[in-house]
């Protein structure tokens, strides 16, 4: 029998959800959708100093 499934918290839900270079334009070809999971996961490591 399967794990049940544990709801996640996220701090709170990003201003974008799309990741790349500031100084390039608003086209798709340089940037990555991020999922929330993602982006808790980069908070995380990077602001809270997690590894």
């Amino acid at each position: 029998m399967a794990r049940p499934v544990k709801w996640r918290k996220v701090c709170c839900l990003p201003e974008s959800n799309k990741f790349g270079p500031l100084d390039s334009s608003a086209d798709a070809e340089n940037h990555v959708n991020m999922t929330v999971d993602e982006y808790e996961t980069i908070r995380l490591i990077d602001l809270e100093g997690f590894t």
